[in-house]
């Protein structure tokens, strides 16, 4: 089944819902085309979709759900992909980067 947040999320002077499918990313990526939603639209679980493709997603069959709904329906699936975490603050990257405390056993400089 496929299901859509009402559009809330704005960026780039628009609003945006996120399309989904508690199937399988075959049944988005074919809804997606008929609702003629460009791929590049697709992050890792979903299909960013704009305010003025709503009524198209609504009118072709996808059910309207609460946007806490969208995870959780994806979790229960298990299509869920979040986005990578790093330890540490949030939108933080690691200061510095070094090796290790040591060589692996059997491996020598020179």
């Amino acid at each position: 089944m496929l299901y859509l947040d009402p559009p809330a999320v704005p960026w780039r002077g628009r609003l945006w819902s996120h399309l989904i499918s508690d199937v399988s990313y075959a049944e988005l990526h074919a809804f997606a085309e008929m609702l003629g939603a460009p791929r590049r639209g697709f992050d890792r679980d979903h299909y960013d979709l704009p305010a003025e493709r709503f009524r198209a997603a609504v009118w072709l069959g996808a059910t309207v759900v609460p946007s806490r709904e969208i995870v959780r329906l994806l979790r229960d699936a298990g299509l869920r992909r979040p986005k990578h975490r790093f330890s540490g603050e949030r939108g933080q990257l690691p200061g510095q980067v070094g090796p290790g405390p040591g060589l692996p056993a059997g491996v020598r400089l020179g």
